[in-house]
């Protein structure tokens, strides 16, 4: 099993970046899947999940209204659209994946990634 995030990078405040979580080793449809972020010094925090049918998508009140989650389950790739970013959005961000949607949005995910660097700073 594989997930591998790409798509970080440094940005300036106000900027967009969209994240990418390529999945490999299960069956990603079947799956649902969520985005974490730990910032420095900092407790991991839930970001964004997605349902395996994807009909169904939660947010942390934080990102709610500038992040969109979305999936693409033929490319087996959940995506994180990051828009209007923030000095506190830097963080580490990983994606997770688990059967039970509120094992993901609870943190318990079976499967995670190794998380990619966003910076966001003027």
């Amino acid at each position: 099993v594989r997930l591998v995030e790409s798509g970080g990078g440094s940005v300036q405040p106000g900027d967009s970046l969209t994240l990418a979580c390529a999945a490999s080793g299960f069956t990603f449809r079947a799956y649902s899947m969520g985005w974490f972020r730990q910032a420095a010094g900092k407790e991991r925090e839930f970001v964004a999940a997605i349902a395996w049918t994807g009909g169904t998508t939660y947010y942390s009140n934080s990102v709610n209204g500038r992040f969109t989650i979305s999936r693409d389950n033929p490319k087996n790739t959940l995506y994180l659209q990051m828009n209007s970013l923030k000095s506190e959005d830097t963080a580490v961000y990983y994606c997770s994946g688990d059967r039970y949607t509120v094992a993901v949005r609870e943190g318990r995910s079976e499967y995670w990634g190794q998380g990619t660097q966003v910076t966001v700073s003027s």
